[in-house]
């Protein structure tokens, strides 16, 4: 049972590798859009690169939607607008109009034959205005249709009579009569008229998408065996028509029935490749993240987070496909680790995008220049402007990529869509949010980016200003290693930033007890003089642990305190070893060990020489050039022949350089000059 135990704990980051890789494809599968794929490639303007291509299945040409659009439009500015007659108005103004007469002909200056001629004229014109209706205002429409009685009636617009027309129509009838009084009669008249027709807006509606849904979204068939392009043909407008709607319905018959589970499978097979070269990536040239879970978790995560904002976009809105950030992914990792694995990891992904993306050639081609962009231009993003710079270098190479294109399918510049520029300068905003997502990625994923260590070595930082208070002589002391480091470090391509990061920080653990080291010490009172080497060994050792403490408290990243931890790897504190050795013969070097680990990386390797370099440079009386460069070689080889650079990753070559760099710097700081002959 516990060798099994022994087993699980052994395998056990293995195990948690074989299950992110299994549930990254499965959550890819599931994000892809559920369709078959074309098993053609074809752009319009291009030649048919294949054998002569007959309809396999009957199908049915569809309109494009500029073409439905236009007919809709068609038909909603030839829509029929539906009035209703209503009778009660006419009822109403018939009733006002005989009051009104009644009362004005109770007047002596009306004959008893003028009332019988205004009565029957205000009569005449009530049945006439109301005949065929009065409107508020003239419909705009040609098309009128009224509905009096249950009955549809269409209107003429040479019938067309509103509120002021009618009334016009009144007051010139009224003046022909001649009679005195008719004025009156006139204007009586004229107030009572109301319109009668009213706008009828759920049934014109109706009306209308009864229409719009008789809109035909096909054009012609295409029966089975016909001929649809040649080899070699030229794939023009109609052409290419035909060929979406085939490669429509094909998609969409390919996934109906048995084939589901064989596309599923297809689609699984090529995601599992495809994710597998990551994992082989990063196994064979990126040993070290490939054994941090983490660092592989936080590569899956931000490659599944572009892939599920891809096909959401794919699924809702294909045609703004290019809103969607890509190149935040090669910008993310680039930070985070190096350029390589950046662009690797981004050219993967739009490998796998590919699959379902439209016009899949042209959105690899694009996709890969503007990351292959991003690699080139983007660095040293804790500078504001060189971020804007690469977005800038990246908006402006979608927008040529995208001119091409269009000059390819097209043949000219004409039909340019340029809500795409909209679309790229959108892309080019959203790219840079690519510092809060770096921010945010650091607190979840615990990692260290550029940014945070620009952060880090600003000296008025709280530790450091508390180690400048407390340590002086050790503050000046990382201040000096930190520039040899960075030195050492830019000389051999490693990471400049994060070394001097680590020299400055390395030695906080010397605030516990300053005046036991040397650096820090005003008076020539030396307090190891009181006691025994070994108590002396033991307070030098521990200001590595008492770092690691400080460090973790004010929340300094793992990748600072690594520096920490390793600066001495497991050397001895040889000058109290030596004094052991005087009073007791047997001394166990055990006691005067530090406890470890010795360096794992090119960075922490460097800040390990440039540290003892530094500190013992201070011991050199009168140096020349000789004695500086035996000096370095004598310590840098004593490091080596106590096996403390075996587990970092650096080679001969690049110690031979460190140490080059390092009796530079110390000729620098002595101010060397060549001795003139008299």
């Amino acid at each position: 049972m516990g060798k099994t135990l022994d087993n699980v704990y052994k395998h056990q980051s293995l195990a948690y590798k074989y299950f992110l890789y299994v549930v990254s494809v499965a959550l890819i599968v599931f994000f892809f859009p559920k369709g078959g794929k074309f098993k053609y490639e074809f752009q319009k303007g291009k030649p048919w690169q294949y054998e002569n291509l007959y309809a396999p299945i009957d199908f049915s040409i569809k309109k494009s939607q500029e073409e439905i659009a236009e007919e809709q439009q068609s038909i909603r500015n030839g829509k029929t607008d539906y009035y209703t007659f209503d009778t009660a108005v006419v009822a109403e103004v018939g009733e006002e109009i005989d009051k009104g007469l009644t009362t004005l002909f109770q007047s002596d200056s009306y004959s008893s034959q003028q009332r019988r001629t205004l009565s029957r004229l205000a009569q005449d014109l009530l049945e006439e205005s109301y005949e065929t209706g009065i409107f508020l205002d003239i419909p705009e429409s040609k098309s009128v249709v009224v509905v009096k009685n249950n009955e549809a009636l269409p209107m003429v617009p040479s019938n067309y009579l509103d509120v002021d027309g009618a009334r016009q129509m009144i007051a010139e009838r009224f003046s022909r009569l001649g009679i005195s009084g008719a004025l009156n009669a006139s204007r009586l008249v004229q107030n009572s008229i109301k319109p009668n027709l009213l706008y009828d807006e759920a049934l014109t509606q109706s009306a209308l998408n009864d229409e719009l849904s008789k809109i035909s979204y096909t054009r012609g068939e295409v029966a089975q065996g016909k001929l649809i392009i040649a080899k070699g043909e030229i794939v023009e407008a109609e052409d290419f028509k035909v060929l979406n709607s085939l490669k429509d319905e094909y998609e969409s018959e390919l996934w109906l029935g048995n084939n589901y589970y064989f596309i599923l499978l297809g689609y699984t097979i090529l995601v599992a490749l495809v994710l597998i070269m990551l994992f082989l990536f990063l196994k064979r040239y990126r040993n070290e993240i490939y054994r941090n879970n983490n660092k592989v978790t936080f590569i899956f995560f931000n490659i599944l987070l572009m892939v599920l904002a891809t096909t959401l976009m794919v699924k809702h809105y294909e045609d703004y496909i290019y809103v969607v950030p890509l190149c935040i992914l090669p910008l993310i990792l680039k930070n985070f680790f190096d350029a390589r694995l950046g662009l690797f990891a981004h050219v993967l992904t739009v490998l796998i995008l590919g699959f379902v993306v439209p016009n899949s050639f042209e959105y690899i081609f694009l996709q890969i220049i503007a990351g292959i962009v991003t690699i080139l231009t983007a660095s040293e993003l804790y500078k504001r402007a060189n971020l804007f710079i690469s977005v800038g270098q990246i908006t402006l190479i979608y927008i040529i990529g995208y001119f091409a294109f269009h000059a390819i399918h097209e043949g000219n510049l004409e039909n340019i869509e340029w809500i795409l520029f909209g679309v790229f300068v959108l892309n080019g905003l959203l790219t840079l949010f690519a510092q809060p997502l770096i921010y945010m990625f650091e607190k979840i994923f615990g990692l260290v980016s550029d940014v945070s260590l620009l952060e880090l070595s600003d000296t008025n930082s709280k530790l450091l200003k508390e180690l400048s208070d407390k340590a002086p002589g050790t503050f000046h002391h990382s201040l000096q290693v930190a520039n040899l480091a960075e030195a050492a470090a830019n000389e051999i391509g490693a990471n400049a930033m994060l070394v001097r990061v680590g020299a400055l920080y390395h030695d906080v653990g010397k605030m516990e007890h300053p005046t036991y080291f040397t650096e820090n010490q005003i008076t020539n009172v030396n307090p190891h003089d009181d006691l025994p080497p070994k108590e002396s060994a033991k307070i030098i050792i521990e200001h590595v642990i008492h770092g690691i403490e400080i460090a973790r408290k004010n929340n300094i990243p793992d990748r600072v305190i690594d520096f920490i931890r390793t600066h001495h790897g497991t050397t001895l504190v040889y000058y109290f070893f030596k004094k052991q050795q005087e009073l007791e013969q047997e001394a166990n070097e055990e006691d005067f060990r530090y406890p470890g680990p010795i360096p794992f990386s090119r960075e922490t390797a460097i800040l390990m020489m440039s540290d003892a370099v530094e500190a013992a440079s201070k011991s050199l009386k009168n140096p020349t050039f000789t004695i500086i460069d035996d000096f370095v070689e004598k310590i840098v080889k004593g490091q080596m022949q106590a096996n403390q650079f075996l587990n970092a990753n650096i080679t001969l070559k690049e110690i031979e350089m460190v140490k080059k760099v390092l009796k530079q710097k110390l000729t620098n700081i002595y101010h060397l000059r060549v001795e003139y002959p008299e």
